[in-house]
């Protein structure tokens, strides 16, 4: 060679792979410059590692703010990473040649100071070219992906030739619009012609560079070093870290956010990989896959499949068929035409969930290390499809994974949702939704601070939340994580912060939101043989100051969302109540409902509350819930306060519809009201009552209609007249026909 071959390729296209690695064995250059960060050169060796296996990235993240950081991605179909494959078998040095991490991730849009916030706005306003477009638009293509197909990806054996043409067409582009919308490519570029001149002191003209195609322009340019110190002269700079980390085809599609992201990864891999007769191969994953769906398809669908694929091709003047012509084939002949299997297909094999590896010996935070020992020894193998994860607490292996996906919620790495358990509601189960995103690496690193283990790392961060906590819910909801996340070196912290802040909070509602976590706490902490004793005592502590809180906010003048709020807290502590194991705290609470449902001044919707909850648990009994009913909906009563009352009673999930059902007196106590409320207030308590009945299920409405329309509390219709196949009279002999079969499915004969 006379001069530096300069390879210009679109990142993450394969046949720019193809043709890199072709022109490297045919100018056997001695060196290779590749567009990347150049903190990251004693990494490359790491990719000759057995154990490294892409999709991969270079992560680069500030020492002192984790959160700010930028990824490089590498696939095997990447020219970059063909490019560092190719120096590292053949023994030549290979370099990074982009600007560095450090002055990326400290640099504004410019590359030099942060602008000041107008400037920043206008900046990412504005519309940065699409080289690409550009050209297929000027070549007659709307897609600039089926452009950059048949123009690189379909042709092969061009050499050198091909990496010159695109040079010129990026160098007519560059001429047109300069930078393109973004002047940090100016400071780069700089960069990257100072090191160019410093490979070419060490190595001589025969060195190679490869890079994204709209550099090669500016990297041929004739500029003096002078020029481009002033560029790079004051550029902020931050301390950083580089590792290797797994990556997904999924994070390189475009439609991830990724800037220099494709469209079809999967396929882009495929046609990398394939050794010969891409299409007809693709067409047999297809099927493959559908069938894996229980979808019908047979050999004679992929041969119908890869003839239509041709003819597309033909007919639109294509050298090959490409993704396009493929999916079309795909859905006149295996799909018949729907859309809903070519989505599957489309996420699955055109996007796909690949997850890249990365070698043991690879440097990264000791958090990191920590949680991949925990990973391997648990058997949680990160995917980057989505995984659900049953797990049962009663094995000690399940436990185990349970506490690590609690505790790297806690450190915000979320792997893994809880999600509703199917078939069981016990503490003893739980079910997860998986899947790892590589930005969890970047979460993982920003965790580090806390510790070098993730328990470690957890008790800290759980210390630290606990004393910047300054609401009283904030606390119960992290004494609940800590159970969750067997983290009990973290309690005495939390409790002490939760004393402090019960001690202070003399807001009812506080109190109540706060009462519900702690009583969970308690059933999770039994579980999974935490010690509680403590936690219980402050629990019974807030109960109590909720009993004597309580009754005078419910007389404060309320409003009507003020009341329904308030309901709502009244209904949670009642169920953290029945929680808890404190000697006299029910009976306490039941005296609290009993004050509230016998109080006039009390709004409607507590009262109602108050009275449903107490006949629920059997303290009340039913001629006196008939008699506080027939009060609250007396002539007295305004309409308002007592449709608030019947929202109260009979509202909601609570079963008011089926007490309805099956106590006529009540119903005939609400029906005698309705009829009675004057026509001017009736429309004023409509909307209440219709969300209150609205809620009942359809059965329960049906039925409800039924016994009105014949009269609360009437001898129903003889049902031999009326309905065929119901006699008059029970059948006692059938009826008793089934007694032992109850008895069995109960187990009552075992029992005795």
């Amino acid at each position: 060679m006379t001069g530096p071959a300069l390879l210009g390729v679109r990142h993450h296209g394969p046949g720019s792979a193809r043709a890199v690695r072709a022109a490297l064995d045919a100018v056997r250059p001695s060196a290779v410059l590749i567009e990347g960060p150049p903190e990251a050169d004693d990494l490359l060796p790491l990719a000759a590692d057995p154990g490294m296996r892409p999709p991969v990235a270079l992560l680069a993240h500030v020492v002192d703010d984790p959160a700010r950081a930028a990824f490089w991605p590498l696939a095997e179909f990447s020219p970059e990473w063909v490019a560092i494959r190719w120096a590292l078998d053949a023994g030549v040095p290979v370099r990074f040649i982009d600007l560095p991490a450090a002055h990326t991730l400290a640099a504004g849009p410019d590359g030099g100071a942060a602008p000041d916030p107008e400037e920043a706005e206008a900046e990412g306003a504005a519309l940065r070219l699409d080289p690409l477009a550009v050209l297929a638009d000027a070549a007659g293509y709307d897609d600039p992906e089926r452009w950059w197909e048949d123009a690189v990806e379909h042709r092969t054996g061009a050499g050198l030739a091909a990496f010159e043409a695109v040079g010129d067409a990026m160098a007519a582009l560059r001429e047109e619009y300069g930078h393109g919308g973004d002047r940090r490519d100016l400071v780069r570029e700089a960069y990257m012609r100072q090191r160019m001149r410093a490979a070419r002191r060490e190595f001589g003209d025969d060195y190679a560079v490869v890079c994204g195609a709209w550099h090669v322009p500016a990297l041929r340019a004739k500029t003096t070093a002078t020029a481009d110190r002033a560029l790079l002269t004051g550029l902020p700079k931050a301390k950083v870290e580089l590792a290797w980390v797994p990556w997904t085809h999924r994070r390189l599609a475009r439609s991830s956010g990724y800037g220099a992201g494709i469209a079809s990864p999967g396929w882009y891999g495929h046609l990398f990989a394939a050794p010969d007769r891409p299409v007809e191969r693709w067409l047999t994953k297809v099927a493959g896959l559908l069938r894996a769906e229980d979808r019908q398809v047979s050999s004679a669908h992929v041969i119908e499949a890869v003839r239509l694929a041709g003819t597309l091709a033909a007919v639109r003047d294509r050298p090959l068929p490409g993704l396009s012509e493929t999916m079309d084939a795909v859905r006149a002949v295996m799909c018949e035409g729907s859309d809903v299997p070519l989505a599957l297909i489309e996420d699955r094999l055109v996007v796909g969930d690949a997850l890249g590896e990365v070698p043991d010996s690879a440097p990264v935070v000791p958090l990191q290390r920590d949680l991949t020992k925990r990973q391997r020894t648990l058997r949680l193998k990160p995917e980057a499809r989505d995984r659900e994860l049953e797990l049962d607490l009663r094995g000690e292996t399940d436990t185990a994974r349970s506490l690590l996906l609690h505790r790297l919620r806690l450190l915000g790495v979320h792997w893994g949702e809880p999600t509703a358990s199917r078939g069981s509601t016990g503490t003893f189960r739980e079910t997860w939704r998986l899947r790892w995103e590589p930005e969890l690496s970047v979460r993982v690193a920003e965790a580090g601070i806390w510790g070098t283990t993730v328990q470690a790392a957890a008790v800290a961060r759980a210390e630290a939340d606990a004393t910047a906590a300054k609401e009283l819910g904030e606390v119960t909801a992290l004494a609940e994580r800590c159970l969750l996340a067997g983290l009990g070196e973290a309690l005495p912290a939390v409790l002490r912060t939760l004393a402090d802040l019960a001690a202070l909070d003399t807001d009812v509602a506080g109190l109540a939101k706060a009462l519900p976590a702690l009583a969970r706490s308690l059933r999770y902490g039994d579980v999974r043989g935490t010690d509680t004793a403590a936690l219980g005592t402050v629990a019974a502590g807030l109960a109590e100051r909720i009993c004597v809180a309580l009754p005078p906010a419910c007389a404060a003048g309320l409003d009507a969302d003020a009341a329904e709020a308030l309901r709502g807290h009244v209904d949670a502590v009642h169920g953290a109540v029945a929680l808890l194991e404190a000697e006299g705290l029910r009976e306490r609470w039941a005296a609290v409902l009993k004050g509230l449902a016998g109080r006039d001044a009390i709004p409607g919707v507590i009262r109602g509350r108050a009275a449903r909850l107490l006949l629920d648990e059997g303290r009340l009994e039913p001629e006196e819930t008939a008699r506080l009913m027939g009060l609250a909906l007396s002539p007295a009563t305004p309409p308002a306060d007592a449709a608030g009352w019947i929202e109260g009673f009979a509202g909601g999930a609570a079963g008011g519809g089926t007490l309805l059902v099956h106590d006529e007196r009540l119903l005939g106590l609400v029906d005698a009201w309705l009829t009675s409320v004057p026509a001017g207030a009736f429309t004023d308590v409509l909307p209440l009552l219709r969300r209150t009945f609205g809620a009942y299920e359809p059965g329960v409405r049906r039925t409800l209609g039924e016994l009105l329309r014949r009269g609360p509390g009437a001898a129903p219709a003889a049902t031999g007249a009326g309905a065929e196949g119901f006699a008059a009279e029970l059948d006692q002999a059938r009826a008793d026909a089934v007694v032992p079969l109850i008895t069995l499915l109960l187990g009552a004969g075992a029992a005795a």
